[in-house]
């Protein structure tokens, strides 16, 4: 038993090194009301890999950008033209520095000339913007969990022919 305890101790320890990145900002940022804009920029809390990035406008009908760029904990993309008046959403995803994928969503409002802006309610209308998912976000990871999951039952195990040695063992030394 005490190996096992000694077994787990380190996995419960370790688990608050193995958060993921998350996305400390953006530009356009959650819910802005904004001119079109040229670039599009993330910034996430430690490097991260293979960004992927694209704008929905509110039909759900993607918008044409360029290659993510990654420089350090930043990824850029390109609007290739201007925007129409409207509410529109960045949905992202990339591969945090531990190697587990995190995404999102984030809603902003091209404002348009006085006759046809963008109203609140039609902001009100854009998808609701998701942080990271919560499974990958929080707890303990999935492999911690199942290394748990094989040591209960070599510990399980390992204790059940102890006993069955022990038990024979009396037996022999009855007769």
């Amino acid at each position: 038993m005490a190996a096992l305890a000694c077994a787990l101790f380190p996995a419960f320890e370790a688990s608050p090194a193995f958060a993921h990145d998350a996305l400390k900002s953006s530009s356009p940022a959650k819910n802005a009301v904004i001119s079109s804009p040229k670039e599009i920029e993330l910034e996430y809390s430690a490097g991260v890999k293979f960004p992927f990035v694209v704008l929905h406008d509110a039909a759900g009908k993607t918008v044409e950008l360029g290659e993510p760029r990654l420089a350090g904990p930043k990824v850029f993309a390109d609007v290739q033209g201007p925007l129409a008046p409207g509410p529109y959403t960045i949905a992202w995803r990339v591969v945090s520095s531990d190697g587990h994928p995190i995404e999102g969503e984030i809603p902003f409002s091209v404002k348009g000339s006085s006759s046809s802006s963008a109203s609140p309610s039609s902001v009100a209308e854009s998808p609701a913007a998701r942080e990271p998912s919560a499974a990958g976000t929080a707890g303990v990871p999935g492999w911690i969990w199942g290394g748990l999951a094989v040591l209960v039952v070599l510990g399980a195990f390992v204790l059940i022919r102890t006993t069955r040695r022990s038990a024979d063992r009396e037996e022999v030394d009855a007769d």
